[in-house]
């Protein structure tokens, strides 16, 4: 009698099990990393999607800013950027991670560019829930994580077009054409190759 009740628990178990792996065939996954997040300090909204050319990249732009405004009450720009002829850009739509690669733990790694300083840094992107996009970034052995908040609500002056058409972010062109290239963000003279993530404003 014992080992049929014994028996019987094993049954029922394996076939609780089976019945919610073919229910939830997602559960043991990461969630999809794709969609309007609010910064761990409030300062920005990031908006991520498939990067164009490679749907297999995920890209991430700024669509809303807490403070748009510079000291003289106009619109902030690139201004700390080392190459000249992005210094007049604004930041609001501009791209901040640059077509993070899949890895095999389900995280997206790449670089992110901080416009508070003009310099690129190494960072993971990944997310355990569709409510949050934990984003950690590495400077040689330091290593921060921050969590974002999914948002679905449009914030005042928040971008809504897609990315490079009216009223969407911008990507960076010469980003987007060197990766297409070799498969890598590019290394600018002078900027560093890896360091710790920032927020962005």
């Amino acid at each position: 009698m014992t080992r049929f009740i014994a028996r019987a628990a094993t049954v029922a178990l394996i076939t609780v099990v089976a019945v919610f792996s073919c229910t939830h065939p997602n559960a043991a996954r990461a969630a999809e990393p794709f969609g309007t997040w609010l910064t761990e300090d409030g300062r920005a909204r990031v908006r991520t999607e498939r990067f164009g050319s490679d749907s297999t990249r995920l890209c991430g732009y700024v669509v809303w800013g807490s403070k748009p405004l510079d000291e003289n009450g106009t619109p902030k720009t690139d201004r700390y950027n080392p190459d000249p002829s992005k210094q007049g850009r604004l930041q609001l739509g501009h791209q901040m991670l640059l077509g993070l690669k899949p890895n095999g733990e389900g995280h997206y790694e790449g670089k992110v560019y901080n416009a508070d300083n003009g310099k690129f840094y190494d960072v993971s992107v990944w997310s355990d829930e569709p409510a949050t996009l934990t984003v950690k970034g590495c400077m040689l052995v330091f290593c921060a994580s921050q969590v974002w908040k999914r948002v679905t609500d449009i914030a005042p002056g928040q971008l809504q077009g897609a990315t490079n058409a009216a009223g969407g972010p911008r990507s960076d062109p010469e980003w987007t054409a060197k990766a297409a290239a070799t498969g890598n963000a590019p290394a600018r003279k002078g900027q560093p190759t890896e360091g710790t993530a920032t927020r962005p404003k």
